[in-house]
């Protein structure tokens, strides 16, 4: 079966204690592995403010994370985070090709400057 490279960010509820915030992290993963998927990269921002509130809470326990699997692990994934309690969103991105060659340049540092030539320039332009 062929594999995807996904990014998947979710919140967690805020008022869990350290301990439960890894536990729901090991969940997560576990369910990703348990459906054929491989972790690549594990996340954890930790406490964030929202956009807005949701049930009440203004913050959350951000976690984002990479993985290969095949197209049947994410609706296997998202419906035990969707009847989950403590998870309060989620949301999982397929990469394509361009998206995924800009991953690998990020981890390896080598992502190339665009915009910044672009701004000395007119910089350079104001002066004159």
């Amino acid at each position: 079966m062929k594999k995807y490279f996904y990014e998947m960010t979710y919140i967690l509820n805020p008022v869990l204690d350290d301990e439960k915030f890894s536990e729901l992290v090991s969940f997560v993963n576990k369910l990703i592995e348990d459906n054929g998927g491989d972790i690549v990269e594990v996340d954890e921002w930790g406490v964030k403010k929202l956009a807005y509130d949701i049930d009440k809470k203004s913050t959350g326990y951000y976690v984002n994370l990479y993985f290969n699997a095949p197209a049947t692990t994410i609706e296997a994934v998202e419906k035990n985070m969707r009847i989950h309690d403590d998870i309060m969103r989620y949301l999982t991105l397929k990469y394509d090709a361009k998206m995924k060659r800009y991953y690998e340049l990020r981890k390896k540092g080598e992502v190339p400057v665009v915009f910044e030539d672009l701004e000395e320039q007119e910089e350079e332009k104001e002066d004159n």
